[in-house]
């Protein structure tokens, strides 16, 4: 079931994700050549207390993991796809990183993603990330009433495969509002004309994926959570909030 958003209760998910923003901001300013991913983490659930706002992401626990999850913030480097745990890994010259991040306030959940590279960049991972973030562009510019969910994903997924990059198996963006994950799913491939049909006061969280390899296998790391690619090639990942309304797109997990 899909629940439609109020213009108050879109007014509270922007609240929700403006804390997002500042908490990633904050996270990606404090990433450098040698800093461990929990101190990232460290300094998104500062941003999070001090707003007075929680964690969807700390104490997750869905059917197919073995243990909760156990930090505010997704950090996954260089060949991890998604759902990366923070730990005393430390950052190096070149590493890709993606951190993800999302939070509860009043109720309301927000949810956003970026990928940068720590130090000098090579040019294929700004070419990847480049690519993640058109992808995800194009997807919050297909979200507008009349449309269908089907028109999202083929809109990311046609700037994906254009660029020669894979689309993992299986992992999309959703719905969002009163929890973190609600329905629809929303792949990061599919047909245009396609799905649900979109309607004013619908909020989704897109996330396009890529992979540099161009290949869209995936494996499950031993923690459980974090999903690397099998080929061990780099990844990217761009995530926003995004409710439709009917003057167009609102993204919400700004600053």
């Amino acid at each position: 079931m899909v629940e439609i958003k109020t213009e108050q209760s879109i007014e509270a998910m922007r609240a929700a994700g403006r804390i997002v923003a500042q908490a990633l901001a904050a996270a990606r300013e404090a990433a450098g050549v040698g800093v461990e991913l929990r101190e990232l983490d460290r300094v998104a659930r500062g941003v999070l207390d001090g707003a007075g706002a929680g964690s969807p992401f700390l104490g997750y626990h869905p059917d197919w993991a073995p243990v909760p999850f156990p930090a505010v913030l997704c950090a996954s480097v260089n060949d991890a796809v998604v759902h990366g745990i923070p730990d005393g890994y430390r950052l190096r010259d070149g590493d890709l990183v993606s951190l993800d991040c999302g939070a509860l306030l009043d109720g309301w959940a927000g949810d956003a993603a970026v990928s940068f590279t720590v130090g000098r960049a090579r040019p294929e991972d700004t070419r990847l990330v480049a690519a993640a973030e058109e992808a995800l562009a194009a997807g919050i510019a297909a979200a507008v009433p009349g449309n269908r969910v089907g028109d999202i994903a083929h809109a990311i997924g046609r700037v994906c495969r254009a660029a020669g990059y894979g689309i993992p198996d299986g992992f999309g963006g959703h719905g969002i509002g009163r929890e973190m994950h609600e329905d629809p799913g929303i792949p990061n491939e599919g047909r245009a004309g396609r799905g649900m049909v979109l309607r004013p006061g619908m909020v989704f969280a897109i996330e396009p994926m890529l992979t540099a390899s161009g290949t869209d296998d995936t494996y499950t790391a031993r923690d459980g959570w974090t999903i690397r690619t099998l080929d061990g090639s780099r990844a990217s990942h761009a995530e926003h909030t995004v409710a439709v309304t009917a003057s167009g797109p609102r993204v919400l997990t700004v600053l």
